[in-house]
């Protein structure tokens, strides 16, 4: 099976964790395969960030971009007291953590996440695993696994 997609034929063998990108350059007719990369997107308890950037350290990961966020999921939020007046807080906060990476490097990458953040109790979080189509580094102009 494969797929045309703006120059490029994508090959599936046995499923998306062994597929490679075959790319034709048009004006010299060369064919590049390269390996798949991954967006990796965490999002986990604040509170949860060292222990999560010192498993990610560990494995060799690189670099992580972290956003502060809030959301709720099946936790719905909950309720507080201020000054003797209880109000609801619908949006939870939450750190939103953004990691490329190579295909052979996910697994590792997301069980690092799972036993770092986890605390056995609801809203630990999710993890969420996305092709990656290009990466390009601004400064040097790499691309690909390189840039990462």
């Amino acid at each position: 099976m494969s797929f045309k997609h703006y120059g490029q034929v994508l090959r599936y063998k046995g499923g998306l964790k062994h597929c490679e990108k075959v790319s034709e350059d048009h004006n010299t007719g060369s064919i590049f395969r390269d390996a798949l990369m991954k967006l990796v997107t965490a999002i986990i308890k604040p509170f949860k960030m060292d222990d999560v950037r010192a498993a990610l350290s560990d494995i060799g990961v690189q670099g992580v971009t972290v956003t502060e966020v809030k959301g709720f999921g099946r936790q719905r939020g909950h309720t507080e007291l201020y000054r003797g007046a209880e109000y609801v807080v619908d949006f939870l906060p939450k750190l939103k953590l953004e990691i490329a990476a190579a295909e052979d490097q996910v697994e590792a990458i997301v069980e690092a996440i799972i036993s770092s953040a986890s605390t056995g109790k609801i809203g630990d979080g999710k993890i969420f695993v996305a092709p990656l189509e290009q990466v390009v580094r601004i400064r040097t102009g790499e691309t690909g696994e390189e840039a990462i």
